[in-house]
């Protein structure tokens, strides 16, 4: 498969979570599922947490969060994504909206980011950008 990604030239893959907050947990694994994938494969992947979905960086909040009982933790969803080497980047305006500052985000925060990377990728010609 790797073969037909490089033939397409596709080179990255944004993904932007907006509708992906702490309040409804069925909706929030499902990324990092898809980014670990994409990173799997070798490709670039940068998540974007932007609204309420910041609040996933947030030490705690997703420690025990889980779409379904005894499912995966979005914790531990996360971590597999950040390991095959997604980055991750917490929009500004929206730790500010949430309260949150950067200095105290879990780790894997790789920095801020918000609409303006997303964008800057979104209209690279060799990105693929999907919402949540």
């Amino acid at each position: 498969m790797g073969s037909d990604a490089n033939a397409s030239g596709v080179q990255g893959v944004a993904l932007l979570l907006w509708a992906c907050s702490p309040d409804d947990p069925a909706r929030v694994l499902t990324p990092f599922f898809q980014a670990a994938a994409a990173a799997a494969m070798e490709a670039p992947v940068e998540v974007y947490f932007s609204a309420q979905s910041v609040r996933l960086l947030q030490p705690g909040v997703a420690d025990e969060l889980r779409a379904v009982p005894g499912g995966m933790t979005a914790l531990a969803a996360m971590q597999m994504a950040h390991q095959h080497g997604a980055r991750f980047f917490a929009c500004a305006d929206a730790l500010k909206a949430c309260g949150l500052e950067r200095a105290g985000l879990i780790t894997l925060c790789d920095g801020q980011g918000g609409a303006v990377q997303f964008m800057a990728r979104t209209l690279e010609p060799n990105w693929r950008s999907l919402v949540f």
